[in-house]
């Protein structure tokens, strides 16, 4: 079982930057796929990156492709998110999530953190 907690969310202007981070503890975590969703109420939980374990196979949805970036470092058990050129649209709660599948997906992810909200202001 891998425990995850999230930091890092806040309010930033259209344009700024965050980064959100995700501290994993468990062994399993340098072999699992670990990703970030995105969830805004009223609406299903969606994947927005994703880093293999290598880190060498990555993914972006496309409404965040050239503006977010995930990083893992597994010698301190954690992924980060860099997110630059922020949007109002990417106003959500962001959720730290790992499992052994690629590519990852709501149902086949085996842990979630608690969740960081984000909002961008216009």
């Amino acid at each position: 079982q891998v425990h995850l907690v999230e930091s890092g969310g806040g309010l930033a202007q259209a344009g700024g930057s965050l980064t959100l981070s995700c501290a994993a503890s468990g062994r399993t975590f340098s072999s699992y796929v670990m990703s970030w969703f995105r969830q805004v109420p009223g609406e299903e939980r969606k994947l927005v990156v994703a880093i293999h374990w290598s880190g060498d196979i990555i993914y972006a949805a496309d409404s965040v492709k050239g503006r977010f970036t995930i990083s893992r470092d597994n010698a301190k058990n954690t992924v980060y998110l860099q997110m630059n050129s922020l949007k109002p649209e990417d106003t959500a709660d962001y959720y730290c999530a790992t499992g052994p599948r690629w590519p990852p997906t709501v149902n086949n992810a085996v842990s979630w953190g608690q969740g960081t909200r984000v909002t961008v202001s216009s």
